[in-house]
């Protein structure tokens, strides 16, 4: 039987309709089946604050240490040196005493009445060195024209070096000078050199401190 264009029209829509309504039942029950899934089946996440544990190994406090004193005593230092502390005594005695004498002098005396003082003290060779320097033109003639006395002090400071046969001092001086200028005070640090060895010493250098003398 043919159908008329208007009943092909409702047959048509019929058709869809049916094949909707099929479609739907057969696509329904596996997403409301994997919907299910979904809720049911948790994701794992893994927690944020907890601790990771240690090593079963590792210690949790660092073991204490003990350190043992060393055993200490008295230490007599002069075993490793040239000289007996007699020795350096004496040496820095005779160091004072020349420092002293070689800032203490007086117009009136001659260059080897000046040098005189310090026999013994020196050896011959600064003898003669101190004589040329005291008789110098310029300095001689205003030590007499100034009328200039002089008195000297001295104290060691420290030792700057020492061999088997010579220790060089440092020592600081001071020296009061009266003169028809007025009277003046002034102080110099001197490197001394003696050298001999046991009792025996005599002053071989002297020189500015800040000069040197190694």
């Amino acid at each position: 039987m043919d159908l008329s264009p208007s009943q092909q029209k409702a047959v048509f829509a019929l058709i869809v309709v049916v094949l909707a309504a099929l479609g739907y039942w057969l696509i329904l029950p596996k997403v409301t089946h994997s919907h299910a899934q979904a809720q049911v089946t948790p994701t794992a996440t893994p927690s944020a604050t907890a601790p990771a544990a240690a090593p079963s190994n590792v210690p949790s406090t660092a073991p204490a240490v003990t350190i043992s004193p060393v055993a200490t005593g008295s230490v007599n230092i002069y075993s490793w040196l040239p000289f007996t502390q007699q020795n350096l005594a004496e040496a820095a005695a005779l160091t004072v005493k020349f420092c002293v004498d070689y800032d203490t002098y007086t117009y009136t005396e001659s260059a080897a009445a000046y040098v005189a003082t310090m026999n013994g003290l020196v050896t011959g060779q600064l003898a003669t060195t101190l004589q040329a320097s005291y008789s110098t033109p310029g300095v001689a003639s205003l030590r007499k024209s100034q009328q200039q006395v002089s008195t000297g002090t001295a104290a060691i400071s420290s030792l700057r070096a020492f061999g088997p046969d010579s220790l060089t001092f440092v020592v600081n001086t001071t020296q009061k000078l009266v003169s028809s200028k007025g009277t003046t005070h002034g102080s110099t640090q001197y490197a001394v050199t003696v050298t001999g060895s046991g009792s025996s010493w005599q002053v071989d250098d002297i020189e500015l401190a800040s000069a040197g003398n190694t």
